[in-house]
């Protein structure tokens, strides 16, 4: 089974200062740490898992700048085969759209029976590449799959759907899955994987190589742009009311009928 998964290097952002750069689209990187997209991670650790079991092969591809190579040997450390990265400046702003477009692109280069990706980029959080991936591509898909076996050329998933709910599906091969956090556990990389993979050559593809012209990638390609970045105002600190039980409940009453909450 030949698997592609599509990844993405993402800013670790969770305990670091976020600030927006000059040009207000787009957040200052130079003192952030750079990570895989912890979905794409479990979208990878899926694709392992089926090629140890039917054979195959595991094609990472990804856009990004020639800094992203760190991220992709650390998932070829793990037992991926080959890397691919996008890498052209009229790439630059692309949104969901153009930048499923670019993708597929590169896939229609690329012999595969599945692809893979992370069900959302913590990034951005869009949850759109996927599902439009799949529709340039004309696939079969499922996006938030939190479960999946393939049998008789078909792959029978479990999707999360809203409210907890779960849905059961078969979907017929080549077809393209958005996956879940939590379908299953992301292996640490090998040291001695670490260093086979710093051997391993990583194929870069710019626009020429896709077949596209430049109204159909970045930001000329994009449905939707992004006009202006603001980091969330900072509000009143949290108002902390001691004294004994009763002193407190009186006072948060008196508190819900100033604000009118009763």
């Amino acid at each position: 089974m030949d698997i592609v998964v599509c990844v993405k290097q993402v800013p670790l952002t969770a305990e670091a200062e976020v600030m927006v750069d000059d040009t207000g689209r787009d957040i200052k990187k130079e003192r952030l740490v750079f990570d895989v997209n912890e979905a794409d991670n479990y979208a990878v650790e899926e694709a392992l898992l089926l090629t140890e079991k039917f054979g195959g092969t595991i094609t990472l591809v990804t856009m990004g700048p020639e800094s992203a190579d760190k991220t992709i040997r650390s998932l070829l450390a793990k037992g991926t085969h080959e890397a691919v990265r996008l890498t052209d400046e009229h790439f630059a702003q692309s949104d969901a759209f153009a930048t499923a477009k670019t993708l597929a692109g590169a896939l229609k280069t690329i012999k595969f029976d599945l692809v893979l990706t992370g069900c959302y980029a913590s990034d951005d959080g869009y949850s759109q590449v996927g599902a439009t991936l799949a529709e340039l591509l004309e696939l079969p898909h499922a996006t938030m799959v939190t479960g999946l076996q393939i049998l008789d050329g078909k792959a029978k998933i479990e999707r999360e759907l809203e409210g907890g709910t779960h849905e059961l599906l078969e979907i017929e091969l080549p077809a393209v899955l958005t996956i879940q956090t939590g379908i299953n556990e992301p292996r640490y990389a090998s040291i001695l994987g670490l260093r086979k993979a710093m051997k391993k050559p990583i194929k870069v593809m710019s626009l020429k190589d896709l077949g596209l012209t430049e109204n159909e990638v970045g930001r000329a390609g994009s449905k939707t742009i992004l006009e202006r970045l603001s980091v969330p105002p900072k509000g009143e600190g949290a108002q902390i009311l001691e004294g004994a039980p009763e002193e407190v409940s009186t006072k948060l009453a008196e508190i819900f009928r100033e604000r009118g909450v009763v």
